[in-house]
């Protein structure tokens, strides 16, 4: 098959095309030309206003539904959503029912998705169930292809299941996934523990159910020296955590969350279920520190959080209301409103090296591996422009810049029309 692209200004620092504008032929899933002016023929021809082209991007942390939860998302659908989106790669939380933790639960799930333009990877349970009791079997599921274990958005309440982990995966190069929540101290806060939460009247989360079992997981690394990821951070306590930790030589990574960059505690004040995440939007000095951080280099990547949640536990009060927001859709074009185009295409790359996915540069010769999109325009993003089952999204009537136009990965493509 013969894709040839016309006009694309290439955004790849590492390329010899960098800030280029040039046609691209890609051959059986094969970059094979690239020339400033190409008359090939070809099975199919894109040619799209200013469109520019990057390496594919990827998010760290996607939720979808299936298997389980299909009303809120179906594989196919996600990852048909995160094509659109811009994206080539995800990693798949193991936020499903029955949770994936098993070799055949990581096996049928990468099977069954991989003619996607989107590749799946894996996230798989750290513990049987999920139940933070014992551990998985985690080097029969790394055979099968997961990419990292952790019991998404649980604590791991017992430190000796994460020590016992973090020592067991070096065997095999094994990467943990700790998520920083202590449910004692968060004591069913619904928000910021600060003064706008005390104005709204509403149990606040105070920031020290992060930092502190983010110290403690910290501290069990520095002893183990495994390899450990932190999927977000939210407050500046945490960053500073993660700083210092680095200079010390630790292998720790983390991410940030989308929202968080974007978003503070004071979106809350209209009681909006959508603003309603996990970890919760925290204040303007705790965003400030998450962006230092991000230009920085302490955090690692960024993450749309995408969780979809069906309407009948979404729309509720505030009080009630199920925690997440999708964001896949909105992630480069909320972005670029805020960070120059080459720091957006870096903090929605530079996370695949850490979970041992390719990253082909755009080079005669490499695989194709493109994100499409414009830089310029601007708007506001409403329903309309969301490919999610669930509508759950907090960016809607967020202003954006830019516009994406699709992805390519190999021979598989998503055009946007």
């Amino acid at each position: 098959m013969k894709i040839l692209l016309k006009n694309a200004t290439i955004i790849n620092e590492k390329s010899p095309f960098h800030n280029q504008k040039q046609d691209l032929l890609i051959v059986d899933g094969i970059l094979s030309k690239i020339e400033t002016q190409l008359d090939e023929e070809a099975d199919k021809v894109i040619e799209l206003k200013d469109l520019h082209l990057s390496s594919g991007w990827f998010d760290p942390s996607v939720s979808f539904g299936e298997p389980g939860f299909e009303e809120r998302e179906t594989l196919n659908n996600g990852l048909l959503t995160a094509a659109k989106s811009g994206f080539t790669h995800i990693l798949l939380n193991p936020n499903t029912q029955p949770v994936i933790s098993s070799h055949s639960d990581v096996n049928h799930i990468i099977q069954s998705t991989n003619s996607h333009t989107t590749a799946l990877y894996v996230s798989a349970s750290l513990s049987e169930k999920a139940e933070g009791m014992q551990m998985a079997s985690l080097y029969d599921m790394h055979k099968a292809g997961a990419k990292a274990f952790g019991d998404f958005n649980q604590a791991i309440s017992n430190p000796n299941l994460l020590r016992i982990a973090l020592d067991y995966v070096q065997s095999f190069d094994g990467i943990i996934q700790s998520y920083p929540i202590d449910f004692g101290l968060q004591n069913n806060g619904q928000m910021h523990e600060g003064k706008v939460s005390t104005n709204l009247g509403l149990k606040g989360l105070p920031e020290v159910a992060e930092t502190a079992p983010l110290a403690r997981d910290l501290q069990l690394l520095e002893y183990t020296q495994g390899k450990l990821h932190i999927p977000y951070l939210s407050s500046a306590t945490s960053v500073d955590l993660i700083r210092a930790a680095k200079k010390k030589g630790l292998n720790v990574s983390c991410g940030v969350g989308i929202p968080h960059l974007i978003f503070t505690e004071n979106e809350l004040a209209d009681f909006d279920p959508n603003f309603k995440i996990i970890p919760p939007l925290r204040a303007i000095e705790d965003q400030k520190a998450l962006r230092e951080g991000l230009l920085d280099g302490t955090i690692d990547m960024v993450s749309s959080l995408h969780q979809p949640i069906n309407p009948e536990l979404k729309n509720l009060e505030f009080v009630e209301s199920e925690p997440g927001s999708i964001g896949l859709e909105a992630a480069f074009v909320v972005l670029q409103k805020q960070f120059p185009l080459e720091q957006v295409i870096s903090f929605l790359t530079r996370g695949k090296k850490r979970f041992g996915i390719a990253d082909p540069q755009i080079m005669i010769g490499a695989p194709a591996d493109l994100s499409l999109f414009t830089p310029k325009g601007s708007g506001l993003l409403n329903e309309d422009d969301l490919y999610s089952g669930s509508k759950n999204c907090m960016f809607i009537g967020s202003p954006t810049q830019g516009k994406v136009y699709g992805s390519i990965r190999g021979e598989n493509l998503q055009i946007n029309t």
